[in-house]
């Protein structure tokens, strides 16, 4: 009949999902670990997986003239246990104490307890470690200086400083959407490091919110985020008569106003992706409207010259650079902006038209600029002089 203490580890290896022999290796590692408190030596204990009965044993080497009472053993003493055992090797011999049935019984409960924690360390581990770069809900614990400490039902999380929304103030008790950036492992469990500052999270929230994004009809091309002020985000419709930005605004905006609400109002661009460069580059400094873009491959990387009207020249710029710098993060172009009489005045220059400085010397120059080709049209001439009169052309 098996004893009460196989039976109760039986239950708790099968409520816990923890495997037997494990738990039978740790106890007598612990039981070990006991004995040798008070003793020396080389000691090993044995527990009877059907009776649960523990023994424990200890090894002597085979001396001819004891010095180490408690290490060694003379040879007639050890042949009594071992008949082919000789000198230099080692015997093993129970030596199991009256009241250690009672020490294996408590060392047994601490073993099965830390055992349990970290069998659930453990799935709590392996669950956040698939739930990498997913969203999750969580409600704020508390807000201190090294990050906010976030509860996500069975287990804790914490968001680091820079990983949360400049300017976004939350207070205990608050339900948010938080993105998790990784899993690590340490002594008192696993740390889940969470992110709303992640863009990786601004794309999570479009696939929840816009159901063509779920579904493959519209796809995300890339993302730049200043978390807490403003984001770009190109989109591309992989079906045709899909309107991608269309699908991602919502009708009256009511999806991408969701994704604004839950970020704190951070105002949220969405633009569309085109395999053409100059297009793409147009496109992500919306709202801007684009004259003329000039691409240039370089040694020290790709420069598109940007034509913008002078009345949009700051729009484009946007405040303190944003709207540049968020486009030239999404296209992974270095984006150089310039107003349409600046660059006029370039354009003359290069054709010998100097001292352009005002609106009305661009004006002069274009003029002379259109005579001299209407002059140009009305006299023809070849290689061979002015055309005769009556003569037929070719």
């Amino acid at each position: 009949m098996k004893s009460e203490f196989i039976l109760a580890m039986n239950e708790l290896c099968s409520e816990r999902q923890l495997p037997r022999s494990v738990i039978i290796e740790a106890i007598e590692a612990a039981l070990v670990s006991a004995y040798k408190r008070d003793h020396e030596g080389e000691v090993r204990a044995q527990i009877d997986p059907e009776t649960g009965q523990t023994r424990v044993f200890t090894a002597k080497t085979v001396v001819e003239q004891i010095d180490r009472p408690c290490e060694e053993i003379t040879l007639p003493e050890a042949q009594k246990i071992d008949p082919d055992v000789t000198v230099g090797g080692n015997v093993w011999f129970e030596i199991t104490p009256k009241d250690f049935g009672r020490i294996a019984a408590q060392t047994a409960k601490q073993v099965i307890v830390q055992r349990i924690r970290e069998a659930e360390r453990n799935a709590l581990y392996d669950e956040f470690a698939e739930r990498k770069h997913e969203i999750c809900n969580a409600t704020v614990q508390s807000v201190g200086p090294q990050g906010i400490t976030l509860n996500l039902g069975r287990a804790e999380a914490v968001m680091p400083p820079g990983e949360q929304i400049r300017g976004e103030h939350l207070r205990p008790h608050s339900r948010i959407r938080v993105y998790v950036l990784g899993v690590k492992e340490t002594p008192r469990g696993p740390e889940i490091i969470v992110s709303r500052a992640h863009k990786d999270m601004l794309k999570r929230l479009l696939e929840l919110e816009v159901p063509e994004i779920f579904n493959g009809q519209v796809e995300i091309k890339a993302i730049a985020r200043e978390a807490g002020s403003r984001s770009k985000v190109a989109v591309f419709a992989t079906q045709p008569g899909v309107d991608p930005v269309g699908c991602c605004v919502g009708m009256r905006g009511m999806r991408i106003q969701s994704i604004v609400n839950e970020l704190g109002g951070e105002k949220i661009d969405v633009i569309e992706w085109s395999p053409d460069s100059s297009t793409f580059v147009a496109n992500a400094l919306s709202p801007a409207k684009v004259l003329n873009v000039i691409l240039e491959e370089r040694e020290d990387g790709r420069t598109a010259t940007v034509v913008v009207p002078d009345r949009q020249l700051s729009l484009a710029i946007g405040k303190e650079g944003q709207n540049a710098r968020l486009a030239a993060r999404l296209t992974g172009w270095r984006i150089d902006i310039k107003p349409a009489s600046a660059a006029a005045v370039e354009a003359f220059g290069a054709m010998g038209f100097d001292d352009l400085s005002g609106e009305q010397d661009l004006l002069r120059a274009a003029e002379a600029l259109l005579l001299g080709h209407e002059q140009s049209r009305q006299n023809p001439t070849t290689e061979e002089g002015p055309a005769e009169s009556g003569e037929q052309k070719p």
